[in-house]
């Protein structure tokens, strides 16, 4: 059975936000700094169960229950403590401690390796203030930091002397091997040990508890070749796994009353989170030295859904950013994104709060931007569009981008909003003037799905009401939302449609990209289409096909939909039809899939854009008469529309 120290217990519970874990099984809502819901334990009425994500604790006035989140899984899924330890501590990334004595010895010399560098943060603390710190502390105060400021995040002096830190730790009973693990003195093979920081502003960098696990100088020599030297990697430090004041930082989100207003702001450097502190931004943090990694991502996304990465003015900050989101896109999760602040040109935070102020900052951050905008901008910056060549290679690596982005939902939204953007960009006006190579222009209405992309629907288009469609579909009355069996078949027949006939997807790809199924295998199928045709130009049906059988899964239901021989009854769906007939067949089909799953409040959406736009109130009338045409229960005289000639001709 593992041990758990209480080290390893502290950092579980930082690591995962309390309301994000409890908020799996209780309802939630923000109140203040605390969130609120009704009792699990209890059959309560009134709210009376709180989540403290700064204390990392929950409290049931109900049942009289309080505790963190270990006990709350206990409870919750009947686990014993090592069971749901186990399971959080999985979720969070961190490795199970074994048992043993070399693991014992382990978190002992880890225990030491803290001490000396809290011995080494007072040492330096206190030069800070001497005749030999003097030079840092003007430098400090030149920058516009004051004595309070200073003093809140530890800063101290390295001085000249190689072995000024050694001989203090020694002396303290610190062994040379362990400051030699800690990273605070360089043994060469020819010298004895000495320290590795000299002549240096220090910063120390502290773990979620608030103890000093590494540092960080800057030079205080013009003639230094590092402006900044951080610590070495060590066993208590990995630059890529840290943020400099994390634990502050989320103490002081967690503050805040406004969810806007908590979200974690990620900076360059240590002097940017300082001053930002100072100006009262205490929720800043930043990398050490290293670009966003993978675990920095998951460390802010556990504080906050979409953290602001801020970045320099100029060319170099904005290469940083655009790195940035190379490494966010195959992590974006749902709700988890980036946004991303840019300062003015030729300043950084810091200098923007020095001489601005905070409201300038706070203008900045105003104008932050969601992460598929800047991917946008790179994208067109880095790509010449004077050709149709050249816009269907943008086109192509803007597939490729969304296609590295491993969650299918999130993959999907980027697909929709890319193709908007396309059709936004490319689209207007006619095909001579725009050589529009990646859609049509689509005056339509576009309610909202499931998503929250843009979905392309346009009522003129006539709707197909011959015997076989009706036969296929339902009657007119049994085609509504609440009808399940009518819309599992028109998703059935949309996506046998697309398998039989790929090239539909050049053609369609803003309403395919953007299209919701309610039937899971349906959704699974459309999914693994839209993957295999967007990574091969010009997949025949085989090729298609041979993807999706080896997606997991997958298989089993090409094969059902293949032989499904009801859904064959329409020609437009049949291997054999002709492009221009399955596309006619397949908008029909979509149309009346996306008119049934109008809500009544995306009527309403609609009903308003009519009152001050005429395209729009032209739209409202042909949903109107579409609707009412959708009700009617009498035969040829109401039917739909013009008979499609692909339905007419199939049986």
């Amino acid at each position: 059975m593992p041990r758990f120290s209480p080290e390893f217990l502290d950092e579980l519970r930082t690591r995962l936000r309390a309301s994000d874990i409890i908020g799996r099984h209780v309802k939630l809502k923000k109140e203040g700094r605390e969130w609120r819901g009704l009792s699990p334990f209890t059959s309560e009425k009134t709210p009376s169960f709180f989540v403290n994500d700064e204390k990392a604790r929950y409290f049931d006035f109900s049942s009289g229950k309080s505790g963190d989140i270990i006990g709350f899984t206990m409870d919750m899924q009947k686990l014993s403590f090592v069971e749901a330890v186990t399971r959080l501590a999985e979720e969070a990334g961190m490795e199970i401690p074994k048992d043993s004595h070399q693991e014992q010895a382990r978190q002992e010399k880890a225990v030491g390796l803290i001490e000396a560098h809290e011995a080494a943060a007072k040492f330096y603390q206190d030069l800070l203030y001497r005749a030999d710190g003097r030079d840092a502390l003007e430098y400090s105060r030149g920058r516009g930091l004051s004595d309070e400021t200073i003093k809140r995040f530890g800063l101290g002096y390295a001085p000249a002397s190689q072995m000024a830190l050694k001989d203090h730790l020694i002396n303290k009973g610190f062994a040379p091997d362990l400051l030699v693990e800690a990273g605070l003195l360089i043994r060469h093979e020819q010298k004895p040990p000495y320290d590795r920081f000299r002549d240096r502003l220090m910063f120390p960098i502290l773990n979620q508890k608030n103890r000093p696990i590494a540092f960080g100088g800057r030079a205080l020599s013009a003639s230094e070749k590092a402006k900044y030297l951080n610590s070495p990697e060590t066993p208590l430090f990995h630059k890529g796994s840290v943020l400099y004041n994390l634990a502050q930082a989320r103490a002081e989100a967690a503050k805040m009353l406004r969810e806007a207003d908590s979200a974690l702001i990620v900076c360059e450097g240590y002097m940017d989170v300082i001053a930002l502190a100072q100006a009262g931004f205490g929720n800043a943090v930043a990398p050490l030295g290293t670009a966003l990694t993978e675990s920095h991502l998951s460390l802010l996304w556990r504080v906050c859904d979409e953290p602001f990465l801020c970045f320099d003015g100029d060319r170099a900050g904005r290469s940083a950013a655009y790195r940035s989101i190379d490494r966010a896109l195959p992590l974006l999760k749902p709700g988890k994104s980036l946004r991303f602040v840019f300062m003015p040109e030729g300043q950084d935070p810091d200098d923007l709060v020095r001489q601005n102020g905070p409201k300038a900052f706070r203008d900045a951050m105003g104008a932050a931007r969601p992460l598929v905008s800047v991917l946008w901008d790179r994208e067109e910056e880095n790509h010449s569009l004077e050709t149709p060549e050249k816009r269907a290679f943008f086109r192509q690596e803007l597939r490729r981008l969304v296609q590295s982005i491993k969650d299918k939902d999130v993959r999907q939204a980027y697909g929709a909003w890319i193709a908007d953007k396309l059709l936004e960009s490319f689209g207007a006006g006619s095909r001579q003037s725009k050589n529009q190579p990646f859609g049509r222009d689509r005056g339509a209405y576009r309610p909202k799905n499931k998503t929250g992309w843009g979905q392309d629907i346009r009522p003129a288009v006539p709707l197909s009401a011959s015997p076989a469609l009706k036969a296929k579909l339902g009657s007119t009355a049994k085609l509504g939302r609440g009808n399940r069996a009518g819309m599992r078949e028109r998703e059935r027949l949309l996506v046998l449609t697309l398998l039989n006939h790929p090239d539909l997807f050049r053609a369609n790809e803003a309403e395919i990209l953007g299209l919701s199924l309610e039937d899971p295998d349906m959704a699974r199928l459309l999914s693994a289409y839209i993957d295999a045709v967007s990574e091969q130009e010009n997949l025949d049906i085989e090729g298609v096909r041979r993807h999706i059988q080896t997606v997991p899964a997958c298989a089993g239901v090409l094969e059902s939909l293949l032989n499904d021989q009801q859904l064959t009854l329409l020609k437009f769906t049949r291997p054999t039809a002709t492009l221009a007939e399955a596309e006619t067949g397949w908008r029909n089909t979509l149309s009346l899939h996306l008119f049934h799953g109008l809500t009544s409040e995306e009527a309403a959406e609609l009903a308003l854009e009519s009152l001050s736009d005429e395209t729009g109130e032209a739209r409202w009338r042909a949903f109107q008469n579409h609707r009412r045409s959708m009700r009617s229960q009498s035969g040829s005289a109401n039917e739909l529309g013009n008979v499609e000639k692909s339905a007419e001709e199939s049986e």
